[in-house]
């Protein structure tokens, strides 16, 4: 592959890598999009199985919501300059609620002074109603006796994307799709593949693996000062997948933008939440990297070659989400002589004023807050360092609201109760849904896709 117009050559630029991501990085990929000239796709990552459960609590509470919160920020600067260059542009912005990011997106349209966009929503992934309640019930195994099931959302693949595209769509919308796949449907689409050409699948699977959590593959989760130092970190650049025929991929990112592209970074991503290199399991293929190569081709260019691809299972992945209680949390800081010692007395005061409540998550922030338990027994087995700023921060699970409160108060209550020199009291309680995951036969998910019809959708 070279950087020419050659329409054997579909580039995907990634915009997003999870949901809060920067809102500025399609700016640079879309123009690089529009230099090279040729077929171009972006995709926007922004759904993770914390994000989608946080999507169905917002749901919930205002049922027009449930997509991607920073949708606007981040499609507003780009969207005029993707729809008049051609560049399709493929997302799970809709997360819980894919219908109303697409009458969000053609509304944000209508603001701009745009041609009305034909917008693509996939569906499928929610498996929750009547119609798959026994599928539920034999996954789930009576986990969820007595709890509120909120959601239940397949992994759906590639297919329902690629015949949008193929339709015309300029614009999909997704929930619950294979993260890979946003990549993988826009390959289908443009090169024609069979469904069961695993291997040109597997690599096109790999390519959207390597763009799918954004600047990780430019260097951004990779970079650790004096050991793995990384230039422009502040101004990194987004991956873009130079995706020929056969499925094989460069990597590379915007010129002149922060970060780099090497042969290091790319294999960090590579592996990266993959369990066995020689069987990744995504809805459209099972991807083998057992014989992946990685070659540096030229400046912030490498070539991924050599992996194939073996028949898709026979089941996806579900997960169903139930309303499991609440989560408070409090902290309290101190700092000064003996500090270390008033924050661990603190959190034992508090401990003792809620004995049988539940566990108690203990965290010294600046002393022991990331290897920490749940229990908060983990802290007892540290001696105290004697830090002098330490910031003490306790949380509590609970499926009665009123019992979670009590967390807060105790803390409040330590500005006089003691020990010495608390200050900067903060509290927060919110709804927690869990979530259990599980296979449920390919078979029982029909995805499709339907276009977006504004004036019957009053958007």
């Amino acid at each position: 592959m070279n950087k020419d117009k050659d329409k054997d050559v579909l580039r995907v630029g990634c915009a997003a890598g999870f949901s809060g991501d920067r809102t500025d990085a399609a700016r640079p990929v879309v123009d690089a999009l529009i230099d090279s000239g040729g077929p171009a796709v972006l995709i926007f990552e922004t759904l993770a199985e914390r994000t989608l459960a946080l999507a169905q609590i917002a749901r919930r509470t205002h049922p027009e919501l449930g997509y991607e919160p920073l949708l606007d920020e981040m499609l507003r600067p780009v969207l005029g300059d993707c729809l008049a260059h051609g560049i399709r542009i493929v997302s799970n912005f809709g997360a819980a609620n894919p219908r109303g990011a697409a009458r969000r997106i053609a509304a944000l349209a209508r603001e701009l002074g745009l041609p009305a966009p034909r917008i693509a929503v996939v569906s499928g992934d929610d498996v929750s109603g009547t119609e798959h309640r026994d599928a539920l019930n034999d996954g789930l195994q009576g986990a969820l006796a007595g709890r509120d099931l909120v959601s239940a959302n397949a992994y759906v693949g590639a297919e329902p994307i690629a015949n949008a595209l193929i339709a015309g769509a300029q614009i999909v919308v997704c929930g619950r799709v294979s993260d890979p796949s946003l990549t993988v449907g826009p390959a289908i689409a443009h090169f024609g593949w069979a469904p069961d050409d695993w291997d040109r699948l597997a690599r096109a699977t790999m390519a959207g693996h390597l763009l799918e959590c954004g600047a990780q593959a430019t260097g951004g989760y990779y970079a650790d000062p004096g050991l793995k130092d990384v230039t422009g970190l502040a101004r990194l650049g987004y991956p873009i997948a130079e995706i020929d025929r056969n499925g094989q991929c460069i990597i590379t990112k915007p010129a002149g933008s922060g970060g780099r592209v090497d042969e290091h970074i790319i294999k960090e991503q590579l592996l990266y939440e993959v369990h066995d290199p020689a069987a990744y399991v995504t809805p459209d293929v099972v991807a083998d990297l057992s014989d992946a190569q990685v070659m540096q081709v030229g400046d912030d260019r490498v070539l991924l070659s050599g992996v194939r691809g073996h028949a898709r299972t026979d089941s996806l992945k579900v997960n169903a989400c139930f309303a499991s209680g609440w989560l408070a949390e409090a902290e309290i800081s101190y700092a000064g002589a003996r500090a270390e010692g008033r924050a661990r007395l603190a959190a034992q005061v508090v401990r003792e004023r809620m004995a049988g409540t539940g566990p108690l998550r203990i965290d010294l922030i600046g002393v022991a807050s990331v290897i920490a338990d749940d229990s908060g027994h983990w802290l007892g087995a540290v001696p105290d360092s004697g830090a002098t700023d330490v910031r003490l921060r306790m949380a509590l699970r609970h499926t009665e609201r009123g019992q979670a409160e009590r967390l807060a108060r105790e803390m409040v209550a330590l500005y006089t109760c003691g020990p010495a020199g608390g200050g900067g009291v903060r509290t927060s309680l919110r709804p927690t849904l869990g979530t259990l995951s599980f296979l449920m036969p390919r078979g029982l998910i029909a995805t499709r896709f339907d276009f977006f019809d504004q004036e019957r959708e009053g958007a």
